[in-house]
C-alpha cells in the first residue's frame, strides 16, 4: 500500500477561492437530521439545489449547527443551483433569492446553472408537461450566464458555474464570458468516467465536481436505466476486490478514486453510519495500478438521462 496519503482537502477554484473536494449531496434528502449528521460527522460542503424542494431543511439544519456552536457560516461552503424554469433575465435573481431565503443565508459560496436546457415557467412546476410533452424553452444558456455574472458582481454568490455541460457546451461558453465558470459538476465514476471531459475541464482550470460518484443506488425506481444503470457499482467485484486489500469499503475506494485526481465528490447519505464513513478517505492513497483498473471499468453508463430533453439543442448527453 503507498504511503503518500498527500490530497489536500480543498481545491483552489479559478477566480482564487477554495472549495472542500468532499461534499454532502443532498438530492432526494428531504431531512434535516441527516444533514445535521453530515456536519457532525465533518462535512463542510453542502450540495443543494432549487430543484431539491429541500433548501428549508438545510437551512435549519445550518442555524442550529450554528446555535451549538459547531461551525460558523464561514466554516461551510454552500452550493446550490438554478433551476431551468428561471432562465430569463428576471428569474434569475428571482431563484437565487428564494434559495438564500430557504436556506437563511445572506450569500452562497457556489451557484450552478443546473442544466443547459430551459424549460418555460408555469407557476411553481418543476417539469411543466403539456399533453405528455416537457415545455421547453429555447432560452441560450449563454444569456443565462450573463445573469449569472451580474449575481457574482452582487456579491450574493462568491463563484459560478455550470452544471452538466459538455465540452463543445463549456467551448462556446468559455469564447464569450467575461467570468469563466470555476466549476462543471457533472455525473463520474468508473462506470462513466468521462475522460475527454475531465482534460478539458483540467486543462482550462474548471474545477470538476463528480456526483453520483457511487452509481446512485438509491433512485427512485421510476429513474432507473434497466440494463445499463450504474446502480450496482458497489457491488462490483472489481472494486470490492481493492477495497478489500486496503481494508476500505467500496464506497471509500470509490471516492477516494476521485479526491485522488482533485475532482470533489458530492456523495449523498441518510444512514449516520454511512455518513461518517464516506468523510473517511484522506488517509489512503489507491496506487497507479488500482487507479487505472477504476479507470478501466468504463462502460458508458449513466443513471442521469433525462429521455424528454433529447431532441433539444442544447441536450449535452451523447
Amino acid at each position: 500500500m503507498e504511503e503518500d496519503t498527500t490530497v489536500a482537502r480543498t481545491i483552489e477554484l479559478n477566480d482564487g477561492t477554495r472549495m472542500p473536494l468532499l461534499g454532502f449531496g443532498t438530492w432526494t434528502l428531504l431531512s434535516q437530521g441527516a444533514v445535521e449528521a453530515g456536519i457532525a460527522a465533518g462535512f463542510r460542503h453542502i450540495d443543494t439545489a432549487y430543484s431539491y424542494s429541500n433548501e428549508a431543511h438545510i437551512g435549519k439544519a445550518l442555524r442550529a449547527k450554528m446555535v451549538q456552536g459547531i461551525v460558523s457560516r464561514r466554516d461551510m461552503y454552500i452550493v446550490s443551483k438554478l433551476w431551468d424554469t428561471h432562465h430569463s433575465a428576471e428569474d434569475i435573481p428571482q431563484c437565487l433569492n428564494k434559495s438564500l431565503a430557504d436556506l437563511g443565508l445572506d450569500y452562497l459560496d457556489l451557484y450552478l446553472i443546473h442544466f443547459p436546457v430551459g424549460l418555460k415557467k408555469v407557476e411553481n412546476e418543476l417539469f411543466p408537461m403539456k399533453d405528455g410533452e416537457m415545455l421547453t424553452s429555447d432560452t441560450d444558456y449563454l444569456d443565462v450566464w450573463k445573469g449569472m455574472e451580474a449575481l457574482k458582481a452582487s456579491g450574493k454568490v462568491k463563484s459560478i458555474g455550470v452544471s452538466n455541460f459538455n465540452i463543445l457546451q463549456l467551448e462556446r461558453l468559455l469564447s464569450v464570458a467575461k467570468v469563466p465558470p470555476a466549476v462543471n459538476q457533472v455525473e463520474l465514476h468508473p462506470y462513466l468516467v468521462q475522460s475527454d471531459l475531465v482534460e478539458f475541464c483540467q486543462a482550462r482550470n474548471i474545477a470538476l465536481t463528480a456526483y453520483s460518484p457511487l452509481g446512485s443506488p438509491g433512485r427512485p425506481k421510476d429513474l432507473h436505466q434497466g440494463e445499463t444503470d450504474p446502480e450496482n457499482l458497489l457491488e462490483d467485484p472489481v472494486v470490492g476486490s481493492i477495497a478489500k486489500r486496503y481494508q476500505r469499503t467500496p464506497a471509500q475506494v470509490l471516492l477516494r478514486f476521485h479526491v485522488q485526481q482533485g475532482i470533489a465528490v458530492i456523495p449523498k447519505s441518510s444512514k449516520p453510519n454511512h455518513i461518517l464513513e464516506n468523510t473517511k478517505i484522506f488517509d489512503f492513497n489507491l496506487s497507479d495500478e488500482d487507479m487505472a483498473t477504476l479507470l478501466g471499468l468504463d462502460r458508458g453508463w449513466r443513471s442521469c438521462v433525462i429521455d424528454s430533453l433529447k431532441s433539444h439543442p442544447y441536450y449535452p448527453f451523447e
